[in-house]
């Protein structure tokens, strides 16, 4: 009997459909206790190392590892992510301590002081093991599935005695986004052979990649700033422990081998000799597994120990031994790779290193967790008792913007750090962060007072010091990074301690003579931190008319600066009776304080009807992602408007960019990127031009605004060399050519400028520095090497000489910064184009730069 080819179809389809169901229906049985405890292969029904494995199958096989060990595994799950993919860790412990996990817990927190009582040192130590924070780095999280079973296996002897003295704490996917954007790309691209050459498209990950989160932010960068959902939720629970050892489970190129601790040099000055020794520790332990199997390895290169901003370092600032490992491999990598030494690195190569990494650090916190315990307990006592540093105390002024001064002490909360208020007015001598001098300083009542004799000094010191000293110039990330300076606060270091027993009295969300009033005449609120840009942004969303001021003027007694938001009730007579409730609950939700006013006459300055009073219009935003764009950069300002602001925002492929009529955008974002010549022809950039004159905004970020730099019509300009004085010296000095080829890599330092803070000179009656004093703080992380903008812009903010603060910038690159522009705007027809030299959403934790990228967006061109 003939059968067409689609009723075979339906019959292939059908019964091909029965053996998915049943397979998941077999598999959904086995993550209960019935059954035997599966190895990785016989659950995943294929080896470790064939293929990659998506988050959610690695999450069974986690849940059915802690279902077949219910006396000595459990399974928490402590948040989720952007795109709300479950994160969890795995608790291990013996059966005999596992009924009191929690005991162990708050022993760790006696120990270091953060409970009362005192802790015992002779209780199992805690290993911390995380894994897969960058998420194409994905063979962490194969190699943790196997971890997991060894932790749960009763047959394991060897990994069972471990248990008797360490408590484990493994999370077996930091960044689920990242992981599962890599894993299914690559299962979708690869070959069914695995191809190992390197041209092979299964070894071109496209733009962003799978290594960052949701916002494509770099999450081994913020540990310190916990400015993403999956860093805040992990580290509220690593708190709640805060182990003895971490370790970090990374990769790198595929080139490379294997890198675990001792760790390269620069070592942050307050890492203590017990951390540093312990390092070496750890590479014994792992050396002799490494060359058990003769896999190679390196220490002690590339991998430091110095910002804080690390899986490593973070942990290590709060009493931990940390460390990172890294694997030859990354998203490159695949299933299988040719190196260029000849040999294949496979996946099941890479799983195995990390599996006996892994197993090494378990090994030397079990066998050495008195000692852990010991210095442990020692790093907290010593930190309360006998403070590092040269200053006792930190101070911030009350008098900073309150919505700014609140994120700063939510940090602190989150953090740990305890602080208190000053109660009465002190004369004192400090270290003035604005000023960047000591000299006499005045403490005033309620100014926010931490002290250094706490257990989180150390950590304190690292997050506070004006200048962090560098032992070595070859590190990879930035070299300052102080909080005062990231916050934008007025701010003193003092040296002796500082009376902190005073309280703050919470302000009101709204304030003034008609505060009490049922219809004041209008509502003003000043523009000084990113809490006012966030209410002015949920004001336009609400159809609310709101206005700014372009003048400084007086009202009521109470003196306001340009960039003020002016709300009035003329105007906004549309709103009826919901005016004065939309006002003052967006206010409270905004966590900003505005005045209630009965009058629009001014003391002093333009009335509040002022042709210098201008409309806000509610722009239309976009921002420009893809090939040519960092996504990271990208992603700051996407999290921005998502995330901070709640304000919508467009996002705009460079792939389709030039057929998008740009008309229906009022403002244009075009992030740091090194390809947008690809992006911009000729013609494109005419058609950009003339969107421009006809009133559009252009927001030309970094990378963005170099590529503008010299291109006809627009004012900016790179600096020339001048080659007449370099013939000249080379002929005078021409052995200065003779370099030596050990020395090229401090060479290139001399050209680099690695997150150095830098104070900017700003004219703050120009709409892009509303909000700001005369001078702003830059972490400025390339040279840069402008001219002065001439006729027709506006050189907003710019570096002068001697404007260097703290971290480390080349001896040729600080020549270059100074007296160069940094940020400003040019009038363009109708429109304007606002130039950021510098970024000022840096990782999302420079909070003092949003106000002027919000200046940038609401208020320029108005």
């Amino acid at each position: 009997m003939r059968v067409s080819s689609s009723a075979t179809s339906l019959r292939v389809g059908s019964c091909w459909l029965l053996l998915l169901l049943l397979s998941f229906t077999t598999r959904a049985q086995t993550t209960d206790a019935t059954g035997p405890l599966l190895t990785p292969e016989q659950f995943l029904g294929y080896k470790l190392g064939a293929q990659f494995t998506p988050h959610a199958e690695l999450l069974r096989y986690v849940a059915h590892i802690t279902a077949h060990a219910p006396g000595r595994m459990k399974l928490v799950r402590y948040g989720s992510t952007y795109e709300k993919r479950p994160l969890e860790v795995v608790q291990i412990a013996s059966a005999e301590t596992f009924g009191r996990l929690d005991d162990v817990r708050h022993n760790n927190l006696k120990l270091a002081g953060l409970e009362s009582g005192g802790g015992k040192s002779q209780e199992p130590a805690v290993c911390w093991l995380s894994y897969n924070v960058h998420g194409n780095e994905a063979v962490s999280s194969e190699a943790v599935m196997q971890v997991l079973y060894d932790l749960a296996n009763p047959q394991d002897q060897q990994m069972q005695d471990w248990l008797k003295n360490t408590v484990v704490i493994v999370d077996p996917c930091i960044n689920p986004d990242g992981h599962d954007r890599y894993v299914n790309w690559y299962n979708r691209v690869r070959n069914q052979s695995p191809n190992t050459s390197p041209d092979s498209w299964e070894h071109h990950e496209p733009w962003p990649g799978g290594r960052f989160n949701h916002y494509y932010f770099d999450l081994n960068r913020d540990w310190a700033w916990q400015t993403q959902q999956e860093t805040k939720q992990r580290i509220a629970l690593y708190n709640q422990w805060l182990p003895a050892v971490h370790a970090d489970f990374h990769e790198m190129g595929p080139n490379n081998t294997y890198y675990f601790s001792p760790a390269a040099k620069p070592y942050h000055a307050d890492l203590t000799a017990w951390q540093r020794k312990f390092q070496g520790v750890l590479g014994d332990y792992n050396k002799v597994a490494f060359d058990k199997n003769n896999w190679l390895y390196f220490t002690r290169e590339v991998y430091d120990l110095y910002a804080p901003t690390y899986g490593d370092t973070w942990p290590s600032f709060n009493g931990a031994i940390g460390m990172t490992y890294e694997q030859g491999g990354g998203g490159p990598a695949g299933v299988a790779y040719a190196r260029l030494d000849g040999d294949t690195l496979t996946l099941a190569q890479r799983i195995a290193h990390h599996h006996a990494a892994s197993r090494a650090t378990i090994q030397a916190t079990a066998e050495r967790h008195d000692d852990l315990l010991r210095e442990f307990q020692s790093y907290f006592a010593t930190a309360a008792s006998k403070p590092q540093g040269e200053y006792k105390s930190y101070v911030m002024a009350a008098g900073n913007d309150p919505g700014q001064l609140h994120a700063f002490t939510q940090y602190l909360d989150r953090n740990q750090i305890r602080y208190g208020y000053a109660p009465k007015r002190v004369k004192t001598r400090g270290f003035n962060y604005t000023s960047g001098k000591t000299g006499d300083v005045q403490i005033e009542p309620r100014d926010v007072v931490i002290s250094m004799y706490q257990p989180k000094s150390t950590l304190v010191k690292v997050l506070f010091e004006p200048r962090p000293q560098l032992e070595d110039s070859l590190t990879y990330d930035i070299t300052s990074w102080a909080l005062p300076y990231a916050f934008g606060l007025k701010s003193y270091a003092i040296a002796g301690r500082l009376d902190a027993s005073g309280s703050a009295t919470a302000a009101p969300a709204v304030k003034g003579s008609a505060a009490m009033a049922d219809k004041p005449y209008a509502y003003l609120a000043r523009w000084n931190s990113l809490q006012d840009v966030r209410f002015l942004s949920r004001l336009l969303q609400q159809k609310v008319k709101v206005r700014y001021a372009e003048k400084a003027f007086e009202s009521e007694g109470q003196q306001y600066a340009p960039g003020t938001l002016i709300i009035t009730r003329t105007g906004n007579d549309g709103l009826g009776a919901r005016f004065d409730q939309l006002v003052r609950a967006q206010a409270d939700s905004a966590g900003t304080t505005v005045m209630a006013v009965k009058s629009g006459f001014s003391t002093t300055g333009r009335d509040l009807g002022s042709g210098s009073v201008h409309f806000v219009k509610q722009p239309t935003v976009a921002v420009v992602a893809g090939t040519g764009v960092d996504a990271t950069a990208f992603g700051e300002v996407w999290h921005f408007f998502e995330q901070q602001l709640g304000y919508p925002i467009t996002v705009l492929g460079t792939d389709y960019l030039s057929r998008v009529s740009l008309n229906k955008y009022d403002v244009l974002i075009l992030p740091n990127g090194g390809g947008y010549g690809d992006v911009y022809n000729d013609r494109n950039l005419e058609s950009l031009k003339t969107w421009v004159r006809d009133g559009g905004r252009l927001i030309a970020m970094e990378g963005a605004a170099r590529f503008l730099a010299g291109k006809k019509d627009f004012l900016l300009k790179t600096k020339t060399a001048d080659s007449v004085a370099i013939k000249k010296a080379a002929k005078e000095k021409p052995y200065r050519l003779l370099r030596r080829y050990g020395d090229a890599e401090r060479e290139e330092a001399e050209d680099a400028v690695q997150g150095s803070i830098y104070r900017v000179q700003l004219d703050n009656t120009h709409p892009l520095a509303f909000g700001y004093g005369d001078t702003y703080f830059a972490l400025v992380r390339n040279p840069l090497n402008y001219n002065f903008l001439g006729k027709g812009g506006w050189n907003v903010g710019v570096i002068k000489k001697d404007s260097y603060s703290a971290g480390f910038t080349g001896t040729k690159a600080r020549k270059e910064l100074s007296d160069t522009f940094v940020v400003g705007t040019q009038d363009l027809g109708r429109g304007e184009v606002v130039y950021l030299g510098d970024n000022p959403l840096f990782r999302a934790f420079w909070q003092g730069g949003k106000l002027m990228f919000g200046n940038a967006v609401f208020l320029v061109g108005q």
